[in-house]
């Protein structure tokens, strides 16, 4: 038997301001995206926004539904926006942000499993790491690649 350990890289920071311009924008991009949040049973409001290779941002918010488990995630919705809009660009980055009842966390929100593996489809599609911005109120979290975020992606098939 041999153990083995993942080694996951990620940069903390204690505010936007510290994040280069493009990172900076992409965060706003987000926090904007929360306004698109309809989340009338949880009030958990998140935000996310895709930076695609041609510069465009593409913005999500998640969406809730009576019929459990029929909503969708930030995450998940702008990155199929981001797709149907843009078929022929690769997605460079995502940002993703959340609070309760529209105030950002102090901790950063981080996605679940699903928009995880769906990063992760669109990361191997391009050939190229994507990456992650989690935003707080009292710090944000970057990671350069989906597979720090994701260990052991799925993509057997």
């Amino acid at each position: 038997m041999t153990e083995k350990a993942f080694n996951i890289k990620y940069e903390e920071y204690s505010s936007l301001d510290e994040l280069n311009a493009e990172d900076r924008e992409l965060a706003q991009a987000a926090i904007e995206g929360m306004r698109g949040s309809y989340a009338p049973y949880s009030h958990f409001n998140v935000g996310a926004a895709v930076r695609m290779t041609n510069g465009q941002i593409v913005r999500g918010a998640n969406q809730e539904n009576a019929a459990f488990p029929s909503g969708l995630c930030a995450e998940r919705t702008a990155m199929f926006a981001a797709s149907a809009k843009y078929p022929d660009k690769e997605m460079v980055s995502l940002a993703l942000v959340g609070g309760i009842y529209g105030r950002i966390t102090d901790e950063p929100a981080t996605p679940c499993g699903a928009c995880r593996q769906v990063m992760a489809q669109y990361q191997t599609r391009s050939g190229k790491p994507m990456s992650v911005i989690m935003v707080g109120a009292k710090k944000v979290w970057k990671f350069e690649k989906i597979d720090d975020i994701l260990p052991l992606i799925f993509d057997s098939i």
